[in-house]
């Protein structure tokens, strides 16, 4: 790391009633919550466990080491062992003298898991795979059976050898999590990034309100509304499972209507085709009925329920460094990253209707009440009394950051004059003045679906994911569409091209180099692409491969989808993508600590939104865009833009 301060490893082994992997940590402590083992070691020592769950107590020196800023503390997944010691010393640990290694070595895009990310690095400490068996027994509630004498919970006399291996166990993570970190020492994390990650726990800390009767009486609506339509759909069809897809089809076909699928789409569109034909009232009953059954899930309200602890908040919620390859933030328990949008004008009269209960009202009013709901998920969210949320937002953010790497200046001259940017990307395609609600303003979708589609090299497949059918456009208009788009933007174009040869020229000659704002380096057998920010991303073991086109591509070792570390291909526009995304990610931290160091409390953020909780009338919302829009030293030209809004009652989407 460069400096000389003392460092205390640290893992904790801990039992609770409440279920950590449902509730998250900060509930998770609130429950019948106990220390059971603490595995420690100083600096290159050797490790040290202390039995609490048997009566030992924690040496004084590392009690004074926990409480001392000038020794880092520093455990795999920090936040885990900062909480329960927090809840230990009934007092909230500041975060500003721990370091986590698993963030540390998510920088480098590995495994966000001890055991994989130390199978990845080939570490001589390996975690003990003993561990799953144990945990299951110490450190979670057990069922009470006459064999166990009615215990709900297992201790150590109950198992005396299995005990011995749980301490083992314990003391071989803090080894493991030492030995990453040995290596990750090679590849230090910017202080900047360690003042990002130390910001983002005080907002895990902070926690959000939530309106905790909102959320009940949306789960009590929800159970009641999915009970009268399984019993509607039962009676519509009499099948044993309406539900059952196969089922579903079957008595469809038996009324002449032949289906190849059932998604939401296909639902969609035989509803509008049997409503225009008139053909079948039952089928289009029924039709109705399984589009509101898939949208009456209210996990989101059940995961908030679960999330709320006794300070009528929500902790947690944020993962920093979530997001593979970028690190940007990734949601955990409520999931903010993805809430439905909410289009009703009578939100707050909504909102009143479901809390005072009166769910027939609701039904009557608006004929939909799963989709209601569903639009009130945000609203959940609340300022504490005597404060409002002053919402504000970057506009098209990558969009610009993309204009400003790739130097495509008719981009950033429109950016700068505050035009609509599907018009001015419409005009530029099509040669004419396109306004929005004015002349050629038809245009302006085409050139709305293109900019959505075609900013990282999408083909007509991207198009058709971003709607460009549903908007009304023919498939054989697309080539055409995706060539327009390109001839407009020639310099973006060209840096796709630049950003894949440099990346494919620095794993052959290991030479650094430069595709204007982005440099490449090669080093420890790893692909280096350095950001404007001096932050670098980075791709493990890379080659050259044949790819399915048989051309040479770019691979690389990474977490695949489904979290597995395998060997992945990328390709110009996914590099281009990642580092577009990345550079707006720093955009939003830099400007999240701006936000932090005027004061301003953030209680949540959605991908390039920040939500923050005010005393009211005490800031602005142009007050906090002018902080958003202020450009770091290295965005110079970026032309930087946000808007915002008041949350006078309720988080919502303006």
């Amino acid at each position: 790391m460069g400096d000389k301060r003392r460092l205390l490893s640290i893992d904790l082994e801990t039992f609770s009633d409440v279920d950590l992997t449902k509730c998250g940590v900060y509930r998770y402590v609130e429950g019948d919550f106990h220390i059971l083992l603490f595995a420690y070691a100083f600096d290159d020592e050797e490790t040290k466990i202390v039995d609490l769950a048997c009566g030992e107590k924690l040496p004084q020196e590392v009690v004074d080491a926990i409480f001392d800023d000038s020794i880092i503390k520093a455990a795999w997944n920090a936040q885990f062992e900062r909480t329960c010691l927090s809840k230990y010393f009934n007092t909230r640990l500041s975060p500003d003298s721990w370091q986590c290694s698993m963030v540390w070595a998510a920088s480098l895009s590995l495994p966000l898991k001890l055991k994989t990310a130390a199978e990845v690095l080939k570490t001589g400490e390996q975690k003990d795979d003993v561990g799953e068996r144990l945990i299951k027994y110490f450190s979670v509630p057990c069922k009470p059976t006459k064999s166990n004498g009615g215990r709900t919970r297992n201790l150590p006399e109950h198992a005396p050898e299995d005990w011995t291996r749980f301490k083992e166990y314990c003391r071989q993570d803090v080894r493991t999590e030492r030995a990453i970190r040995k290596r990750l020492e090679n590849f230090p994390l910017p202080d900047s990034e360690w003042d990002h990650y130390h910001m983002d726990q005080r907002i895990n800390d902070r926690g959000v309100m939530i309106d905790r009767n909102l959320v009940t009486q949306a789960i009590t609506c929800d159970l009641m509304l999915s009970e009268e339509m399984t019993n509607r759909a039962y009676a519509l069809t009499g099948l044993e499972n309406p539900n059952s897809v196969s089922q579903l089809k079957g008595w469809l076909e038996e009324r002449g209507i032949s289906v190849d699928s059932l998604g939401k789409k296909d639902v969609s569109a035989m509803i509008t085709d049997l409503d225009k034909h008139s053909v079948d009232s039952e089928a289009l009953e029924m039709m109705k009925l399984r589009l509101q059954m898939a949208k009456s899930s209210v996990k989101k309200y059940q995961a908030a329920d679960r999330y709320i602890c006794s300070d009528g908040r929500a902790h947690g919620l944020f993962q920093f460094s979530g997001a593979n390859r970028t690190q940007r933030w990734a949601g955990r328990g409520i999931q903010l990253q993805n809430l439905p949008q909410n289009h009703i004008t009578t939100l707050d009269e909504a909102r009143e209707l479901v809390k005072l209960g009166c769910f027939n009202m609701v039904e009557s009013i608006y004929r939909n009440t799963p989709d209601i709901l569903s639009q009130m998920i945000r609203t959940m969210l609340v300022p504490k009394p005597g404060c409002e949320f002053i919402i504000a937002d970057f506009s098209a953010i990558e969009a610009r950051v993309l204009a400003w790497l790739a130097g495509e200046q008719w981009r950033i001259d429109a950016f700068e004059r505050g035009d609509d940017i599907y018009c001015a990307s419409a005009s530029q395609m099509f040669g004419v003045p396109v306004v929005k609600h004015g002349i050629n303003g038809e245009l302006r979708q085409k050139g709305k679906v293109a900019e959505l589609a075609c900013g990282y090299g999408g083909g007509a497949g991207a198009l058709i994911s971003m709607g460009a059918l549903d908007m009304g456009l023919k498939e054989s208009e697309l080539p055409d569409l995706i060539d327009d788009w390109r001839n407009s933007n020639p310099n973006i174009t060209k840096f796709w091209y630049a950003v894949e040869k440099a990346a494919v020229d620095t794993i052959k000659d290991h030479q650094d180099r430069t595709v204007g704002k982005i440099g490449f380096q090669f080093y420890a057998n790893t692909l280096w692409l350095v950001l404007p920010s001096g932050r670098k991303l980075a791709y493990i073991k890379p080659r050259l491969q044949p790819n399915r086109f048989g051309r040479m591509a770019v691979t690389f070792e990474g977490l695949n989808a489904g979290n597995k570390w395998v060997r992945g291909e990328t390709y110009s526009g996914k590099l281009v993508e990642n580092i577009t995304q990345a550079t707006a990610r720093d955009l939003l931290a830099e400007a999240m600590q701006r936000m932090e160091l005027a004061g301003l409390e953030i209680v949540a953020h959605v991908h390039d939104e920040v939500i923050i909780e005010a005393p009211v009338g005490s800031t602005t919302v142009e007050d906090v865009c002018s902080i958003m829009n202020q450009n770091p030293t290295w965005a110079e030209g970026l032309p930087l833009s946000s808007a915002g809004y008041i949350g006078e009652k309720f988080y919502f989407k303006d």
